[in-house]
């Protein structure tokens, strides 16, 4: 049993290190503070080719596995922008995974490509208001035209549609009570943005302002029959291709955030001295810091065997659940912790752990909650009944 890194994994760390260096703390807060995307730092990911790390190579991506997609994102996020470095690229490493496993030939070269190479941004519109975690209750509405369809409704918190050229929409074109499950009915779109029938809303967040979330509303937008990916009503189905590498890549951030802030706090602890030593002399500073080790430690490899389960077709569900509950757990302590090693300092903006820590209540939230995550392998692994 191998559980060390390969040379090529270090190949990857080591070439997304060396972009990451390039956007010190300065930047990020800029990005954090105007609000502004960071565009530079995306172009950047895609002129080395690391948008389509997942993507088919003939199509221009590198083909690689959720493994290599995990270590990615984890490097991205330990680089210093956290969240707002690694939500920049989040969804053209997972979002497009139904396009890829589903989409025509045809779909693929126009809908992918233009992400691989940077030059187009896709926006994921699935979250509704009034649905929330339960998808299958979802409102809008996708009504058949003669060469197309018109859609009509709401999305939330969809992350960068200020910037987004297309959406992922997933919408009901069946009514739920109408099918003979819950998740009949639902048809998934990868489309064209037209904002002269979509108005996109920026939501005022407690974090990651650099990278945009909003509320979607949409009316009459047409969308044609070429965009439709695979067969109508199966869209829930084609969703679920994403779902784990998407808790993967979501726990390998935030890893990455945690880490990050453990080494901003541990090198604090060591440099700040107080009555005639430094503080990391003290139990009471160090043993936190090394607490937060072990977990960061342990939740990495967590998500590195639900990625290496997933890369092997074999099932992942509970792995890439528990990877995504223990990483934001362990990146929430991390970052707490170093704002608590430097004090008052932690406070200040000076020092970029207090914007970490705002955003490491990202992956607790989402994408799915930590209930849901328990109740999910209280009963398929524990073979407990249902709870909701």
């Amino acid at each position: 049993m191998d559980i060390t890194l390969s040379p090529d994994h270090r190949a990857i760390e080591d070439s997304v290190r060396r972009i990451t260096g390039g956007f010190g703390d300065d930047y990020w807060t800029a990005c954090d503070e105007g609000p502004r995307f960071p565009f530079e730092f995306h172009k950047a990911m895609a002129e080395a080719g690391w948008l389509g790390i997942t993507m088919p190579v003939e199509l221009g991506g590198a083909g690689l596995g959720v493994t290599e997609a995990a270590i990615l994102m984890h490097t991205v996020a330990r680089g210093g922008g956290g969240y707002a470095a690694a939500s920049s690229i989040h969804l053209n490493i997972f979002g497009p995974h139904a396009i890829v496993v589903h989409g025509t030939d045809e779909q693929k070269q126009r809908m992918l490509v233009p992400l691989i190479k940077g030059e187009q941004k896709a926006c994921f519109g699935v979250t509704e208001p009034n649905a929330g975690l339960d998808t299958t209750s979802i409102e809008t509405f996708a009504r058949r035209t003669n060469d197309g369809y018109v859609v009509k409704g709401r999305k939330i918190w969809t992350t960068t549609a200020q910037e987004a050229d297309k959406i992922l929409l997933l919408t009901r074109t069946a009514r739920k009570e109408d099918g003979k499950k819950p998740t009949d009915g639902m048809t998934l779109f990868y489309t064209t943005l037209d904002r002269s029938k979509v108005e996109v809303r920026r939501i005022p967040k407690m974090g990651r302002a650099g990278v945009d979330s909003n509320a979607v509303f949409i009316d009459d937008l047409f969308v044609p029959d070429e965009d439709r990916i695979g067969e109508e009503g199966k869209g829930f189905r084609y969703l679920l291709d994403s779902l784990n590498p998407e808790r993967i890549l979501i726990a390998a951030e935030a890893i990455g955030l945690g880490r990050d802030a453990l080494d901003r706090g541990a090198r604090y602890a060591r440099e700040r001295v107080v009555f005639g030593r430094p503080v990391g002399q003290n139990q009471g500073v160090q043993h936190p810091l090394a607490e937060c080790w072990a977990y960061l430690e342990s939740a990495w490899w967590m998500t590195l065997r639900a990625a290496a389960l997933y890369d092997a077709k074999q099932p992942c569900g509970a792995e890439a659940n528990a990877s995504k509950l223990l990483g934001a757990r362990a990146a929430f302590n991390a970052c707490k912790t170093s704002m608590m090693t430097h004090g008052g300092m932690g406070y200040a903006k000076e020092y970029q752990v207090e914007r970490l820590f705002r955003e490491s209540m990202i992956p607790i939230l989402a994408p799915v909650s930590e209930q849901m995550i328990l109740s999910f392998i209280g009963e398929n692994v524990l073979g407990l009944p249902k709870s909701y």
